[in-house]
């Protein structure tokens, strides 16, 4: 099972992808965001909208998510 994030990897993660997003970096501020772990609600909700296969192709980190919902949620 993957080690979970703790909240503060999550916001180191978070504040230098808002410096990145202020640097003018847009892409590598998204880049790096999709390394935290995507909340499970929200990844519920994307799954909703766009349908599982598209969630897996989006590249978010879907760790929390898994461990929630399990790990054949995306089938």
């Amino acid at each position: 099972m993957a080690q979970t994030m703790t909240l503060d990897e999550k916001l180191a993660i978070s504040n230098k992808a808002g410096a990145l997003w202020q640097a003018g970096d847009e892409e590598g501020c998204i880049r790096l965001m999709k390394t935290a772990p995507l909340p499970p609600y929200l990844a519920k909700i994307y799954k909703e909208k766009v349908g599982a296969e598209q969630l897996k192709q989006s590249g978010w980190n879907l760790s929390e998510a898994k461990a929630e919902f399990g790990d054949d949620w995306l089938i």
